[in-house]
């Protein structure tokens, strides 16, 4: 039988319980996910990859398998690094309707440069939905209790940071 392996890709700075429920969701959909981490010279993150990696393999320790989770770095096109690690399932949140308009034309450009790699949108569960890194960073920059909306890790993690 052949392992199918999922690619869920993103910058997870850092990783938040949105992220962790997706994880949850791929994880019946393949054998294997990794969890693509995109590094841009452009973009300065917060966390360093080797911190972003920790806290996702730290995060998802208790929860998951771990032989079934893989966390990797990606620059460039996310269907290369798809090919890359033989992802034939390419893990898209939809948190609402202006990310489906962002993510529809993106799905369908990467559908013709690799058609062996089907993009799937998974909702994320309605007590999740609404949680961005973004808002994350800012709320823990600002002395913000953050633990509704990240791993006890990643509490401890912006602590430190902030």
């Amino acid at each position: 039988m052949t392992q199918r392996t999922a690619i869920f890709p993103g910058s997870f700075d850092p990783i938040t319980n949105g992220h962790i429920d997706l994880i949850s969701r791929a994880l019946t959909l393949c054998d294997r996910l990794v969890v693509a981490i995109g590094i841009h010279p452009s973009k300065k993150p917060l966390f360093t990859f080797e911190e972003r990696r920790e806290l996702i393999l730290e995060s998802s320790a208790e929860r998951f398998e771990k032989e079934r989770i893989e966390v990797t770095p990606f620059e460039g096109l996310v269907v290369d690094a798809a090919n890359k690690v033989g992802a034939t399932i390419l893990i898209r949140g939809l948190r609402n309707g202006s990310d489906l308009d962002y993510e529809m034309p993106m799905a369908g450009m990467n559908g013709v440069m690799a058609a062996d790699v089907q993009t799937v949108f998974l909702p994320p569960s309605p007590d999740v939905a609404f949680i961005t890194a973004t808002l994350v960073r800012q709320i823990a920059a600002m002395d913000g209790d953050v633990t509704p909306f990240v791993p006890p890790q990643v509490v401890a993690a912006l602590r430190n940071k902030f």
